[in-house]
């Protein structure tokens, strides 16, 4: 059963990782052409609506991957996760099934019509199918995340003598007190991804000295998209977050913080560390004391537990992959700020354009916030074990026992194939596209 649960738990890990990827990138997208084609219809400079279809053009090989590798996610529900699925299908089966009716067709039916549309429907029609592209995309974040809210905080349910879980009352998953926080932090972040990949491009226009128009339009645009986007990733939506972990999942928020044994006069925040679970202790630790009861509760002094306080079926199965999986996710963010500041006083200062270190920085840092996205998740998922659904429904009463490991193992060899071809594709695409620049007829 062990071998099952790990190579259930591993292959779907790839497989969502692999494909959000994509609507990390979709969501935060989708924003700014909206953004590039209202500039156009108030000014009537022709670089924005360029600007608006090349960036759309980008968005729909995303959307159209990110199709492609949401499937075999949907199936794994019931090959994997067949118990999973008959336990609490009657919830969030709702959900998912909103996101797919609505959300994605929505997105996927006004993404044809912005693409291919434009002279038939008008400017101002034109803009309106760019925006419910946006409304469809985010709404399919939304519905989501209110999935996900509901395994990491379950609401408004009542089980059934068969074991099931029901909705006692709909309007209850959407007033979950996790899911708000959640989706505006998640929505953020892929504004963080979609911000640093248009100032990279702008940079790489810039340095190649090709499109240098269109490079500085992305590059002022990205800049500013990503400084505000990292901000508020940070404040309040990760701190309202962290505060919600530390409510709901309190040894979840021991084992990321890295809080061995419970300090009675306040919590120190750590920096640098590293976990030794043979003598539950954090080995070459850099912390500074009481900062994170006051991050967390406003009070220097404010007890936070520590893995001590929890038996030790209550905490996380992986302490240090969710210790360093959120580490580097603040660490990131950290740097996105310091990088995107300095990049917007530079701007200020008429010298962003000519600054060639930071350019070539803001070109090479573009696979950063893919993987401060990944390991936010990871850090949610990783932190919710050993339940699928926190507190309810354990992992190992989740999985399909009639799929063995083998099986599973061997379905991921080939997934893992298949996505390294899907994904090279992909590069080639992009970078066509990025190669032909803004200025190709559309």
């Amino acid at each position: 059963m062990e071998d099952i649960i790990f190579y259930d738990r591993l292959q779907f890990a790839f497989t969502i990782t692999f494909h959000y990827l994509f609507p990390q990138l979709t969501m935060g997208l989708s924003l700014i052409i909206v953004y590039f084609k209202w500039k156009y219809l108030r000014n009537k400079v022709e670089e924005y609506n360029n600007a608006a279809k090349f960036f759309m053009k980008i968005f729909a090989v995303n959307f159209t991957m990110g199709v492609v590798t949401g499937i075999p996610m949907e199936f794994q529900f019931g090959t994997n996760w067949a118990k999973f699925s008959e336990l609490t299908g009657g919830i969030i089966g709702q959900t998912l099934a909103m996101e797919g009716m609505f959300s994605f067709f929505l997105e996927s039916s006004f993404l044809a019509l912005f693409i291919f549309g434009e002279k038939l429907m008008g400017q101002k029609l034109h803009f309106l199918t760019g925006f419910l592209v946006f409304l469809g995309s985010w709404a399919s974040g939304y519905l989501i995340l209110a999935t996900n809210a509901w395994m990491q905080h379950p609401v408004g349910f009542e089980i059934l003598e068969n074991g099931k879980y029901v909705l006692q009352n709909f309007s209850e998953l959407f007033k979950n007190p996790w899911l708000i926080p959640a989706f505006l932090h998640n929505q953020l972040a892929s504004m963080v991804t979609s911000s640093f990949l248009v100032a990279s491009i702008g940079a790489f226009y810039i340095l190649r000295n090709k499109n240098v128009n269109y490079g500085k339009l992305f590059l002022k645009t990205g800049v500013i998209f990503g400084l505000a986007s990292s901000l508020l990733v940070a404040f309040p939506t990760g701190d309202w977050n962290a505060k919600n972990v530390a409510k709901f999942q309190p040894a979840s928020f021991a084992a990321m913080e890295g809080i061995f044994e419970t300090e009675n006069a306040g919590a120190e925040i750590v920096l640098i560390g590293q976990p030794n679970m043979c003598e539950k202790k954090l080995d070459n630790k850099i912390a500074v004391p009481n900062v994170l009861s006051f991050l967390t509760y406003q009070d220097w002094d404010k007890q936070i537990k520590g893995m001590d306080q929890f038996k030790k079926e209550e905490l996380p199965s992986n302490i240090p992959a969710l210790y360093y999986s959120y580490h580097i996710m603040v660490g990131l963010g950290t740097i996105f700020i310091t990088v995107m500041f300095f990049a917007v006083f530079l701007l200020w200062r008429k010298k962003l354009y000519t600054f060639k270190p930071l350019l070539w920085v803001l070109f090479f840092l573009i696979p950063f916030p893919y993987i401060a996205n990944i390991t936010g998740w990871y850090t949610a998922e990783l932190g919710r074990q050993p339940y699928l659904v926190y507190g309810l429904l354990k992992t190992i009463d989740g999985v399909s026992p009639t799929v063995s490991s083998g099986n599973t193992l061997f379905t991921l060899l080939g997934f893992v194939a298949l996505y390294l071809l899907l994904g090279l594709l992909f590069l080639v695409l992009v970078g066509k596209t990025i190669h032909q620049g803004p200025n190709q007829k559309h």
